[in-house]
């Protein structure tokens, strides 16, 4: 007696093919004594291949008529382009200023400091070198030149502009009192500063 035995690793057994093998022809056998000797069946293999539909078929664009006018546009005759408006310059914004009878001010830098000045008015400061008392000083740093009403800002100074003042006096400001110290090497230093500029803003102007 015969035994067989089927093992579970078997990659005969458990392999997946993705499409079965085509069949083509299967015959049957049998014995002499039956009234069929034989019979044969014959099978056609399953097409794989996708026919395209008439959905996925390529789209016809119909073709304009010669007689349908196309329509063109002219830039120069439809298109208006509009120039951006140019800023006022410093000059103009002090005319308009002087003939409406408005306040003028203005930004300098004086020492690495920014202060508003107006005409008329005092400005204290810091001590400019080689400036003594009643003489006349022009600060060329503007920064801005302005009214109530318009502004004209520097890039970052604005060209021709200058404001002209007098020195009247060198006065001294509250002491400050710079003191420095490192420790483990005997170093201290007191230093102090009260020196200081006053003078009046005479005058606004771009010459």
């Amino acid at each position: 007696m015969a035994m067989m035995s089927f093992s579970s690793c078997s990659p005969s057994i458990f392999t997946h093919k993705p499409y079965p093998p085509p069949l083509t022809a299967t015959t049957f056998n049998f014995s002499s004594h039956s009234s069929i000797s034989s019979i044969r069946f014959t099978t056609t293999p399953p097409s794989y291949h996708h026919t395209p539909s008439s959905s996925s078929s390529s789209r016809i664009v119909p073709k304009l008529s010669q007689t349908e006018p196309v329509t063109t546009l002219d830039s120069e005759e439809e298109v208006q382009v509009s120039e951006p408006q140019q800023p006022e310059s410093a000059e103009q914004t002090l005319a308009k200023a002087e003939a409406k009878g408005e306040e003028v001010f203005a930004v300098v830098m004086i020492g690495g400091r920014q202060y508003i000045v107006f005409p008329g008015r005092f400005l204290y400061t810091q001590r400019l070198k080689g400036a003594n008392v009643d003489d006349k000083i022009i600060l060329n740093k503007v920064l801005l030149v302005g009214t109530k009403t318009s502004t004209y800002i520097g890039k970052p100074v604005v060209p021709n502009a200058a404001v002209h003042a007098v020195v009247e006096e060198q006065g001294l400001d509250p002491k400050v009192v710079v003191f420095k110290y490192k420790k483990k090497k005997n170093y201290r230093r007191n230093i102090g500063h009260r020196q200081v500029f006053y003078f009046p803003i005479t005058t606004v102007k771009t010459p």
